[in-house]
């Protein structure tokens, strides 16, 4: 019984030893395998982890963290580099951008802070006249939407002087607003302000003034003829030497981009009246009078006398114009004048029984010219004196003058 007790004592120490040597081989294992882990730093989106890991690689460390690696995701190495402890790995996560271009759109993924960075890592091209919103500093998010409107330039003549400016597309009145392009209240544009700006149609700008302009002009002044008895009859004598007027007319001158376009008469102001020239007609009659025509009154034949070659007679004789342009006439005369291919010519209407036709004559204030036509109101001491236009014709109005029948 003893050998038996001595035997089952001894099988138990040596139980007790092998139990302890399995314990501190398990525990060193324990220990050998933990002090071997690799211990790394993962930066996932801006949050890190430390981990100890007996990884190979990069990918294999992201994959034991449940990291699936995208397309355009960003990581610091390469996913088949191996893995050593301390090593520092960071990711960062792609999101979707969408990037709308004059009305198109397109979707990025990026890693990119900024929307500036976003624009260049995909070479999107921005020139300074651009509008990019958000702002090229703004931070991008996932689902940014950034809008980008490409400038174009647009021509603006403004009142002859053309120049181009930027735009990105806007009004017609917020162009001139922007570039400070202030409009008249005349001033007219080819297009509505609320019209959208095309880089192939041009703004045209019609700068609109009215100005006053003051015209002044002579008036001739009027003939007068007084009898005189204390003059020989056939004699003449000047009493007042009379004196032209002056009118201002005021015109209104509407002027478009400086050239004038347009004149209107809007009233006249008479500075200096005229002064009537007056004439001493003598009646005084020293011997017989001469018999005249029937139709001459002698109380309108100023002399008439010889000169050794022929004779001459001068009237006071109520004279009007008239022009070869007026409503109705041939423009032929008389005589066979054609007034119309001679705007310029010195003729005068008479009344054949006191001037004849074809006879040379000088009116007073209009000069020589020939007695070449004749007209339903022209009779007895009545004259029309032709002139080149309409209105020259009612500048010359109606008076009395001095005609010397010069042959």
């Amino acid at each position: 019984m003893k050998l038996i007790s001595q035997l089952l004592s001894a099988f138990r120490t040596k139980s007790v030893i092998y139990a302890a040597s399995v314990a501190v081989l398990l525990l060193a294992g324990i220990f050998t395998f933990q002090v071997t882990k690799a211990q790394v730093s993962v930066n996932a989106n801006g949050e890190t982890t430390t981990v100890r890991t007996h990884a190979d690689t990069v990918g294999d460390v992201l994959e034991e963290l449940n990291i699936e690696l995208g397309e355009y995701d960003k990581l610091s190495h390469d996913p088949d580099d191996k893995l050593t402890s301390g090593m520092e790995i960071n990711y960062t996560k792609a999101i979707d951008v969408v990037i709308t271009t004059d009305g198109d759109d397109k979707t990025y993924y990026t890693t990119a802070e900024t929307v500036g960075d976003v624009l260049e890592e995909n070479n999107i091209d921005i020139s300074e006249h651009d509008q990019v919103t958000p702002a090229l500093s703004e931070s991008v998010s996932e689902g940014l939407q950034v809008d980008i409107a490409k400038a174009f330039q647009v021509t603006v003549d403004d009142g002859g002087e053309k120049e181009k400016y930027w735009t990105v597309g806007t009004t017609v009145e917020d162009l001139l607003k922007q570039e400070k392009i202030e409009l008249g209240e005349l001033d007219r544009v080819n297009m509505k302000l609320e019209d959208e700006v095309s880089k192939d149609a041009p703004i045209e700008i019609t700068r609109v003034e009215k100005v006053t302009d003051i015209v002044k002009e002579k008036t001739d002044y009027s003939i007068v003829t007084r009898q005189d008895d204390n003059l020989a009859k056939g004699k003449e004598e000047v009493v007042s030497s009379g004196e032209e007027g002056l009118v201002a007319k005021h015109f209104e001158v509407t002027l478009e981009n400086g050239k004038e376009v347009d004149r209107k008469l809007i009233k006249e102001e008479v500075e200096k009246e005229s002064e009537q020239r007056i004439v001493a007609v003598g009646t005084k009659v020293e011997k017989p009078a001469v018999t005249t025509t029937a139709a001459t009154s002698s109380s309108d034949t100023v002399s008439r006398g010889g000169d050794g070659n022929g004779s001459s007679k001068t009237y006071y004789m109520h004279a009007t114009a008239y022009s070869a342009s007026c409503s109705g006439c041939s423009g032929v005369t008389a005589t066979g004048i054609n007034l119309k291919d001679n705007p310029n010519a010195k003729v005068i209407a008479v009344d054949p029984n006191v001037i004849p036709l074809g006879s040379k004559v000088w009116v007073e204030g209009y000069g020589t010219a020939i007695a070449g036509d004749t007209g339903g109101n022209v009779s007895g001491n009545r004259i029309d004196v032709h002139v080149s236009s309409p209105s020259e014709a009612h500048r010359f109005g109606s008076k009395k003058v001095k005609v010397k029948v010069l042959d």
